[in-house]
């Protein structure tokens, strides 16, 4: 198993009110919002991003963390597992010239309104069967994304990161510590289907046989 390390520590980080989202979310708008569609990335607030647009103050200051933790270099391959639009692998390949981008989503939506200048190393794939072949992806990144599946999907996944990186990876899930921010994770969630503590992750990161690095997004 890898390392717990905050790869994400220069992420601009939300103020947005997690309890005030409990209060109103409901089943239907989760609903909505797992389907992925237009309506997550960019309708309502209360159903997702509320308008998922490219601000180069997201990525921009976590990709030399990215870099200098994993060496990438030109010639390197990454793929961003969950890439939606393509913004991360947008300032992955301004910032690291040479660099291989790829991505793969669920969202028709995200690829076909993604950046244009990545839509050709993006397709519409599931985690559970990356298009790839075996150790053909230096280095895999997933940020808040694979738990959105089932635990026993989940644990595929995550098998097939190990089957097509060679490298090394990096992937946050949603997670707690406690009780006080178990709830509030459980007021703030609105796709994840797989939620744990901590010590609960890493014994399935051993069962699973997953040997990347990983984090926690905490609200």
């Amino acid at each position: 198993m890898g390392q717990e390390i905050d790869l994400m520590v220069n992420y601009p980080r939300t103020k947005r009110d997690p309890a005030a989202r409990g209060a109103d979310k409901t089943p239907e708008q989760q609903a909505i919002a797992r389907q992925f569609g237009k309506e997550f990335f960019d309708g309502s607030r209360d159903v997702g991003y509320g308008g998922f647009s490219y601000m180069s103050r997201f990525w921009e200051p976590v990709i030399p963390t990215f870099q200098e933790h994993f060496g990438l270099k030109s010639g390197d391959v990454l793929l961003d597992i969950g890439c939606a639009k393509g913004f991360m692998m947008y300032d992955a390949a301004r910032l690291i010239p040479g660099l291989v981008v790829k991505g793969i989503d669920v969202s028709e939506y995200a690829i076909e309104n993604g950046m244009e200048e990545m839509k050709p190393h993006m397709q519409v794939a599931s985690a559970l069967d990356l298009p790839f072949e075996d150790n053909s992806v230096d280095v895999s990144i997933s940020i808040t994304t694979l738990h959105n599946l089932e635990k026993d999907d989940l644990a595929t996944a995550l098998r097939e990161i190990e089957r097509v990186t060679k490298c090394g990876s990096f992937i946050t899930l949603d997670a707690y510590r406690n009780d006080e921010e178990r709830e509030r994770m459980e007021a703030w969630n609105l796709t994840a289907l797989t939620m744990m503590h901590v010590d609960e992750w890493k014994e399935f990161f051993d069962k699973v046989g997953y040997t990347g690095d990983y984090y926690w997004f905490i609200p």
